[in-house]
């Protein structure tokens, strides 16, 4: 006989891109309970983030209702100068950065060429992964991961349950041990390496993996040892594996909290210190490819090393449903949000969020150049 027990029920993990808004929240707030993870650890010091004058830039309280978000964090110059939570969120919840933290594995690219790790981005991709020999990965080089160039026959169609990103999403909710990189070496061709800009989350999700092997780390433990232990995050973080004990998601869900979100872009406006390659946060705002921005989520007008170009030159990582980290190094300024954007079909109110968030953002620039 079983006792009644107390049990806390999630979506499955093949829903988590196709949730209606009530569950958003609840999911993307619970991401380590519904995926096996591994810890990436805090060190012993905190990077203090004192706070400054409040900034008003407009109507936040109506901003932050109209756009279904649950963190809205401003930084100037290192200090606070507005922060908020709404939808349950608090100081200590380690939301799902979805795929905002493809920003932040590309990040560790860098790190692992300082140190030798990996011998630059000309390198193959199957000299660290064999087991993509004779797929379309084959010939498909670290830049091209780094870019969304690899030229393979990837749909990151959300709303279709079919589709690679689904199926991807399928096998990582079923925990199944080897069903992404059996998914992605069944994909064909569709362009030559580094020629089409084409987003495909299983490009960063191979981007983690050949750091794995490059490094003899699990990613989890390289992001910790070089940027979440040195640049004084709050909280510990996490990644979500494929499966119990096995490869980190560089691409896709993991979970950190709001300020150390805003600590991180801190360390893309300090250039990386001593922790990347000397012009390397410069490369990685460099365009590798051109968009239109009426064509892609965030209204980018160019993509560099997995980082998004903002049409005034910012740095973002972009991720489902509304998560963005904001880097613009010309004003000093880091902008995080964590939202909660319906999707369709649930959309149904008219709002235009891509044009709210895009306002929102020039109008905290424009505020701060005010003084």
């Amino acid at each position: 006989m079983t006792l009644a027990a107390p049990r806390h029920l999630f979506p499955r993990g093949e829903d988590f891109l196709l949730l209606p808004p009530t569950r958003q929240p609840h999911a993307y707030a619970n991401v380590d309970r519904m995926f096996a993870t591994r810890a990436i650890r805090r060190g012993d010091h905190v990077l203090p983030l004192p706070y400054g004058p409040e900034l008003t830039p407009g109507d936040v309280a109506a901003h932050v209702e109209r756009t279904d978000i649950a963190g809205l964090l401003v930084l100037h110059r290192g200090q606070i100068r507005l922060e908020r939570y709404a939808l349950g969120l608090t100081e200590a919840t380690r939301w799902s950065t979805m795929s905002m933290v493809k920003s932040m594995t590309s990040t560790l690219v860098g790190a692992a060429i300082r140190e030798g790790r990996i011998g630059g981005l000309a390198d193959d991709v199957i000299r660290y992964l064999p087991a993509l020999r004779g797929s379309a990965y084959d010939g498909v080089s670290v830049r091209d991961l780094l870019t969304m160039s690899s030229g393979t026959a990837w749909v990151e169609d959300y709303a279709d349950r079919g589709s690679h990103v689904n199926r991807y999403s399928k096998a990582l909710g079923d925990r199944q041990p080897g069903g992404v990189v059996a998914l992605l070496r069944s994909l064909g061709r569709a362009a030559p390496p580094g020629t089409r800009f084409n987003y495909n989350t299983g490009d960063t999700y191979l981007l983690g993996c050949l750091l794995t092997a490059a490094t003899g780390r699990p990613l989890a433990e390289y992001m910790a040892e070089r940027i979440w232990s040195r640049w004084g995050m709050e909280h510990d973080a996490y990644y979500t594996l494929d499966q119990e004990g096995g490869q980190e998601i560089g691409g896709s869900r993991a979970g950190m909290a709001l300020r150390d979100l805003g600590r991180f872009g801190q360390f893309i406006l300090a250039g990386g210190g001593d922790i990347l390659p000397m012009g390397w946060v410069e490369q990685a705002a460099r365009p590798a490819f051109a968009l239109d921005p009426a064509q892609n989520s965030y209204g980018a007008t160019g993509y560099g090393f997995s980082w998004w170009i903002d049409p005034n030159g910012a740095m973002v990582a972009v991720g489902f449903a509304g998560q963005t980290l904001y880097v613009n190094r010309a004003a000093e300024v880091v902008i995080v949000t964590l939202s909660c954007w319906p999707q369709p079909p649930h959309v149904t109110d008219g709002i235009d969020r891509k044009a709210e968030r895009l306002a929102f953002c020039a109008a905290v620039v424009a505020a701060l150049s005010r003084g």
